[in-house]
């Protein structure tokens, strides 16, 4: 069974920076794609960012894209979302996710709040 879990959420003023990270239990090599989702109340959860897990193309939600910055690390394999500039809108709770031929693994979310 593959596992994830996220770190670096938390609280920041607008137009800082945050750093999530997730950590899978196995290769994330052997993984079709990874990604970042989000949930904020009362709303469906949302792509934020995803990378493929052979090439490693990654591709932005239109909200992020500029600011948000995805990264994985295959010797510790680790995925890194950085996020810049952030704004009260980008207020979630932000999911790891993992893909596999006929599977699919979320962690158990981290808490980004941002606010003054």
């Amino acid at each position: 069974q593959v596992q994830l879990v996220e770190s670096g959420g938390g609280l920041v003023q607008p137009g800082g920076s945050l750093r999530l990270s997730c950590s899978a239990s196995i290769s994330i090599l052997s993984f079709f794609a990874m990604g970042w989702y989000r949930q904020a109340p009362g709303k469906p959860r949302e792509l934020v960012a995803n990378i493929t897990g052979s090439s490693g193309y990654t591709t932005y939600s239109d909200s992020v894209k500029g600011r948000f910055i995805l990264s994985r690390d295959n010797a510790k394999n680790t995925m890194n979302l950085q996020m810049n500039s952030l704004k009260p809108e980008d207020t979630a709770v932000y999911y790891c996710n993992a893909r596999g031929r006929y599977w699919s693994v979320w962690g158990q979310g981290t808490q980004v709040t941002v606010s003054s």
